[in-house]
C-alpha cells in the first residue's frame, strides 16, 4: 500500500514539474493564457497529491489503533494522558 501511494505522489508530482516547465518553457511562446491554465492545474496538484499519499488504505495501521501489544498499548495510553485510574 505505501509503495502504491509514494508511486502515484511521485506521478503526480512529476507531472506537476512537466505542466509548470513546460508551460514556461514553450508553451508561452504560442499562448500565454495557455501556459497560466497549465499552471493553475499544476498549482492544484500538490494538494491533491499529499492527499493521495497520506489516506489511509484498509490494511494500515493508524496511530490511534491498538497494536496488539499489551504492554505497548498501555505505554502509549498513559502517554497520551488515557491511562486508566
Amino acid at each position: 500500500m505505501l509503495a502504491r501511494r509514494r508511486r502515484e505522489y511521485f506521478w503526480m508530482m512529476g507531472g506537476c514539474l512537466v505542466l509548470f516547465v513546460s508551460a514556461w518553457g514553450f508553451v508561452r511562446l504560442w499562448s500565454v493564457p495557455a501556459a497560466v491554465a497549465m499552471c493553475v492545474v499544476a498549482m492544484v496538484i500538490p494538494p491533491v497529491a499529499a492527499m493521495v499519499a497520506n489516506r489511509r488504505g484498509p490494511d494500515d495501521r493508524w496511530w490511534d489503533d491498538p497494536s496488539g501489544d499489551q504492554k505497548s498499548d498501555e505505554w502509549w495510553d498513559e502517554l497520551d494522558g488515557k491511562k486508566k485510574y
